[in-house]
């Protein structure tokens, strides 16, 4: 799809008006999130999440990882170097904060095979198109580390509702979502037209 702005434009954009939200509207749309996560989650059998632990201007995924421990799953965290890594979640008191602030496990690293073990995969974004792409912070971390997903495994952003737009520019390293979840509901991928 061709860029409607340029990538860098889109993403100040969008820190800009995360930056606006004061720390009561991130909770109320947290909250609000949840909910949609907890109903797009369902009775599914328990299995291996991958997530990440977000940062204050991020949408929340503390709820969201404890709920998915309290139902018996599995969570795989992301340890952010150069080359996609993974390791267990063995608690809140078990993470250490690594580059831009972001927290990682201090278990043992598992590699970047690892991710093939999870059925979902939650991964941040800044801003997510109807037709699936994200627009990530820019370092293509996590467009390396879907390469090893399960072939699969349901691929999930979460984002804030004004974030979901017509189009977001991309390059053919990026890798689509399958699905978003806002403080407004839940999205999927629009499908794609068979071409003859």
């Amino acid at each position: 799809m061709p860029a409607a702005l340029p990538k860098d434009s889109l993403r100040s954009a969008m820190r800009m008006a995360r930056s606006a939200l004061s720390p009561r509207e991130w909770a109320r749309d947290n909250e609000a999130r949840l909910r949609f996560w907890r109903a797009w989650l369902g009775d599914r059998a328990p299995n291996v999440l991958a997530c990440y632990a977000s940062r204050a201007d991020e949408p929340g995924t503390q709820e969201l990882i404890d709920d998915a421990l309290a139902a018996g799953w599995r969570v795989l965290l992301p340890v952010l170097r150069r080359e996609p890594d993974w390791a267990w979640f063995a608690g809140w008191g078990a993470l250490r904060d690594s580059w831009g602030g972001i927290a990682e496990p201090t278990t043992p690293r598992l590699g970047a095979m690892a991710l093939g073990q999870a059925s979902i995969v939650v991964v941040p974004c800044l801003a997510v198109g109807l037709d699936g792409s994200r627009l990530g912070t820019g370092g293509g971390w996590y467009d390396r580390a879907l390469m090893h997903r399960h072939p699969k495994a349901e691929v999930v952003a979460l984002a804030r509702a004004v974030e979901v737009k017509s189009e977001v520019p991309t390059e053919p390293h990026d890798t689509a979502v399958d699905a978003w979840v806002t403080e407004a509901g839940i999205g999927r991928r629009a499908p794609t037209a068979m071409t003859p």
